[in-house]
């Protein structure tokens, strides 16, 4: 037999337990049956067929191995029918043997019982099944069997009973360790699966909002010019000249921001993606001159604007103020005045960035007592991105996000950034690394 065949045929004994179990029970059969016609040197003339073959051994013999085929599915019946057989062979060996020629080879029936029990249950029924095994079958092979009592064949049953639980152990504590790791394996594989998606998830959600936060500033300044440039293009060219001078502008910035947006989607190798960092309060002087230009009176308090600040915080409070004066623009009108703070408050262990932008436009839908704030600026149905995108920015970053009418007219948007990642205690209270922020909520 080639070794792809003894592989196929192990597969194929791997597949059908009961052919294996079967071969097992003939060989036992075959074994116990030369042992029973051999002659050990202690017990008289030694040799092969010196003892008698009694036709009680041989049909004992035959049910007990029998019964083995059965030992996977029913370990503790097929334990208790063999060790009674076996028991039963003794007591009749007494008739058909004188004491010197009594032995006990069915016993090889009952150590096999006694492996499959310690390898198909768990170790307490194991070690109490093997306990109980030997306080009852030995004293009976001992009384019945070989004689004298103390002879060598008797004490080796015990030891053979001991080996057959002992091994029976290993083996199902081996396969538990097995299906362990593989069980480990597919969940690690389940898991790594699962965490690719779910960042591919949050890349899209950042990929949309930065497109969202581009595209819908820069498309409303645009919509606004050429509405002023389509008003006065008859009565006042110069006014529409410059208002198509800002619309230039504006589409420019919103090319190059979204050009560097869509080069992030880029693969190393393919056309070089944009070098330009990132936009951040830096800038914020040219983002209000262009509402301010719009026709939209912005007044700004940011000195925290000023200060280095780190650059997730820093792009997202540029695009926060970005958001809220657009929606400002939107729904509040052009003509209507929006205030700009930007803050930094709590001590140096914990600071935050505070930023607070709030119009005095009209409200259309008032709020209702006990409902949850206006979800948009101006009291729309909140069915646009604009402030999904405010929460989300705040959450990624463990702040929290404030939106609602004011009680005197107008809107207020209110994000909350912290400037640095909290700190898990230690055992002893002290602060320990840095953790990472998974809170945060919009209203």
């Amino acid at each position: 037999m080639n070794p792809e065949q003894g592989a196929q045929a192990k597969q194929w004994l791997r597949v059908h337990p009961m052919a294996l179990d079967a071969l097992i029970a003939a060989a036992v059969f075959v074994v116990v049956l030369i042992a029973s016609v051999t002659m050990s040197s202690a017990g008289g003339t030694p040799g092969f067929g010196k003892r008698e073959l009694p036709a009680h051994t041989v049909v004992l013999t035959f049910l007990a191995c029998a019964a083995l085929v059965a030992r996977r599915r029913a370990p503790l019946t097929v334990l208790a029918l063999v060790s009674a057989v076996s028991v039963v062979e003794l007591l009749l060996g007494t008739q058909s043997h004188p004491p010197s020629e009594r032995h006990a080879s069915l016993a090889m029936t009952v150590v096999i019982a006694v492996f499959t029990v310690a390898m198909r249950t768990d170790r307490h029924t194991t070690f109490r099944v093997a306990a109980v095994t030997v306080a009852a079958f030995i004293p009976v092979t001992m009384t019945l069997g070989a004689q004298p009592w103390y002879a060598s064949e008797n004490l080796g049953i015990v030891a053979w009973l001991g080996l057959a639980a002992t091994l029976g152990e290993a083996v199902r504590t081996r396969r538990a360790i097995v299906d362990a790791i593989r069980e480990r394996a597919e969940r690690a594989e389940r898991t790594r699966e699962e965490e690719a998606r779910r960042r591919v998830a949050e890349e899209r959600l950042r990929i949309a909002r930065e497109l969202h936060d581009v595209v819908a500033h820069h498309i409303a300044l645009v919509n606004v010019q050429a509405g002023v440039a389509a008003h006065v293009m008859d009565t006042r060219p110069d006014q529409a000249k410059e208002a198509l001078g800002h619309i230039r502008q504006a589409s420019r910035r919103a090319l190059g921001e979204l050009q560097s947006t869509v080069g992030l989607l880029r693969q190393q190798g393919e056309p070089i993606a944009p070098t330009e960092p990132a936009r951040g309060l830096a800038v914020l002087d040219e983002l209000v001159d262009g509402f301010t230009r719009a026709g939209m009176s912005v007044a700004v308090h940011a000195p925290a604007a000023e200060a280095s600040l780190p650059s997730a915080v820093d792009l997202a409070a540029y695009r926060v103020v970005q958001e809220a004066l657009t929606n400002v623009h939107k729904h509040a009108g052009p003509e209507s005045s929006a205030r700009v703070r930007i803050v930094r408050r709590g001590v140096a262990v914990d600071p935050v960035l505070d930023i607070l932008v709030e119009d005095d436009g009209p409200v259309p839908v008032p709020e209702r007592v006990g409902a949850a704030p206006t979800a948009a600026l101006g009291g729309s149905t909140g069915s646009g991105h604009g402030l999904t995108g405010m929460r989300e920015r705040a959450v990624a970053l463990g702040g929290t996000c404030e939106t609602g009418p004011r009680d005197d007219g107008g809107f207020r948007v209110r994000v909350t950034l912290p400037l640095s990642p909290p700190r898990a205690e230690t055992e002893d209270g002290e602060p320990g690394e840095p953790v990472a922020r998974t809170g945060g909520w919009c209203g």
